[in-house]
């Protein structure tokens, strides 16, 4: 047959119209939906999808090797449900299992489960891989859409029921080979794309599955309701997951689980309304990896909770060491932005946020060394948890570029090489040490602005150079003698006054250097006996106009000297 190509020509007047190609997903008739106002209180049981879901939607499946590691991490991190794999898809997968089982890597509080389509030979292969484990969860699926039902499988709605019914017998039948030798079975059924299915078809389907399984309030089931594919605003799942939820009869014998995709960039909202509208159980993946845009992320709606002061039962104390063995199994990366987890989510480029996070920080440090008894709550701007809850460092939180400001030059000057500015001191060096930034085109580090301040403070020694200071106290007063280099001409400078800084300055105002002390401060940059003195001293100087100066010594006393000298060499 020969097609036309000129019929196939699509034709495109002005912007792109989707009118008459998509059409709005229906909304469920809901009008006294009750999810909008609840609250989330406590963690969902959370069942780990990445070795199964997860793993086949890498360019490179995972080894038996990378997979034993990943379930390793899932059990560390806290989970006690996991979905190991599709054994009857292949025979790296079936090994797999097998290895869970034979070597004794379940530990005793985790449940593994494995998906099977509604299918006796897979299902019948399927039970051969669990043999020996303690309890396994079975899940099988079929789809239910109407999209499914038409496209795919040519099948109406009695067919799909009557296969759904098939399958959980068969299920039903084999897996009185694993009661026999002692496992726990539980039964998982998914009506794949229940997100695009009619609810009241869905019910019909589980409820019929129900019936052949024959579920109590002792032995549950789990009824998994997919967004297999996001279709709809987030909410429209939610009313779809409280629909199925009041009109489940025997709702007491079933474990209503959620497993949400991002085709619309909205899983974990999908995720959390549907907690809100009902579910027990949360399935996903770590950092959101699946077919397409992906699953709902497993690390952002637990962090979300931990956020909100509930116990997300799963342990993300060293955030880093978890996206590392994902990234180094997956062969995957996490984005920078990643919530929670991205190596950039807690850093603050902007000057104002910069600003901000470091009194936040200052402030609560002050709130805690006054508290007796009690925690302080976290309240920081633009950190909405504690990064150190996290296993991250405060030092990674403020970065500085050029589109930085003088608080994150302050934070990182204070945190890694303990110099408090003083304030009008650090408006001057800001000022400095951006456009040195601007001009490097980078991002600087605590030492380079370290070494900025070196060099335009405590390493001039022109046209002044201390060479020698020496001091007394003689009836009260303090008395010193310097000799300094004034470019080619050596001075001799006594001097005599009510402290040390007095006394040289007024040394100076004697040859007619006529300055003046305006502020000053000082402090040690360690903790130990040799540890240095940096002072930070404001004049007056002879021109009139106003200069920072700091020196470093470790004699307290000729540090402020040293400052003095300074600002005048920045004239």
């Amino acid at each position: 047959m020969e097609i036309n190509d000129s019929s196939l020509k699509i034709e495109r007047t002005g912007a792109m119209n989707p009118t008459g190609k998509y059409v709005p997903f229906p909304v469920i008739k809901l009008d006294d939906r009750q999810w909008p106002s609840r609250q989330v209180t406590k963690a969902p049981v959370w069942c780990s999808v990445d070795l199964r879901d997860g793993n086949q939607a890498i360019p490179v499946p995972m080894t038996v090797a990378k997979k034993i590691e990943m379930f390793k991490l899932l059990v560390q991190i806290g989970f006690k449900e996991i979905e190991v794999g599709f054994p009857a898809a292949s025979p790296t997968e079936f090994e797999f299992v097998r290895r869970l089982i034979d070597e004794g890597l379940i530990p005793d509080d985790v449940t593994i489960q494995v998906l099977v389509q509604a299918r006796e030979d897979l299902i019948k292969r399927t039970v051969e891989s669990l043999m020996g484990a303690k309890r396994v969860i079975i899940h099988m699926y079929n789809s239910t859409s109407p999209s499914q039902r038409k496209i795919v499988f040519g099948m109406e709605k009695p067919q799909i029921v009557e296969l759904a019914i098939q399958g959980t017998k068969w299920v039903k039948k084999h897996a009185e080979k694993l009661r026999a030798q002692g496992t726990e079975v539980l039964f998982q059924y998914s009506p794949e794309s229940f997100s695009a299915t009619e609810v009241d078809f869905a019910l019909e389907v589980c409820e019929a599955v129900m019936d052949v399984w024959k579920p109590t309030p002792q032995n549950k089931m789990i009824l998994n309701l997919p967004d297999t594919v996001e279709v709809a605003m987030c909410n429209v799942y939610a009313d779809q997951v409280e629909w199925f939820c009041r009109h489940l009869a025997f709702r007491d014998s079933v474990i209503i689980s959620l497993h949400a995709h991002n085709d619309r960039g909205t899983g974990v909202a999908a995720t959390e309304f549907g907690i809100l509208a009902g579910a027990d159980r949360v399935e996903g993946t770590l950092f959101g990896n699946g077919e397409r845009t992906g699953n709902t992320c497993l690390v952002t709606v637990a962090l979300n909770m931990y956020g909100q002061g509930i116990n997300p039962e799963l342990d993300f104390s060293d955030i880093d060491h978890v996206r590392e063995v994902y990234e180094g199994c997956t062969e995957m990366e996490v984005s920078p932005r990643h919530p929670y987890a991205g190596k950039l989510v807690f850093t603050a480029f902007s000057g104002s946020h910069q600003d901000a996070i470091r009194k936040g920080l200052r402030s609560r440090a002050f709130a805690f060394n006054a508290a007796t008894s009690c925690a302080v709550l976290w309240d920081v701007p633009y950190l909405p948890i504690d990064p150190e809850d996290l296993g991250r460092r405060y030092e990674e939180v403020i970065r500085v570029n050029g589109q930085s400001g003088k608080g994150g030059i302050a934070y990182l000057l204070e945190t890694e090489c303990g110099m408090r500015l003083p304030k009008d001191m650090l408006r001057e060096f800001g000022a400095i040490a951006g456009r040195k930034i601007d001009a490097l085109g980078r991002e600087v580090t605590a030492p380079d602005l370290k070494q900025m301040f070196w060099a335009e403070y405590i390493e001039r020694e022109t046209p002044y150079r201390l060479l020698k200071f020496q001091t007394s106290n003689e009836g009260g007063e303090c008395h010193c003698w310097s000799k300094i280099m004034l470019n080619a001409e050596q001075l001799d400078l006594p001097g005599k006054g009510n402290g040390t800084i007095h006394a040289f300055v007024c040394s100076l105002q004697k040859e007619r250097i006529n300055v003046s002390v305006l502020d000053y401060s000082e402090h040690t940059l360690g903790k130990d006996e040799t540890a240095q003195a940096i002072c930070y001293v404001q004049l007056r100087i002879p021109d009139g106009s106003i200069r920072w100066g700091a020196g470093v010594d470790t004699n307290s006393e000729l540090a402020p000297i040293r400052a003095i000298i300074s600002a005048l060499n920045r004239e």
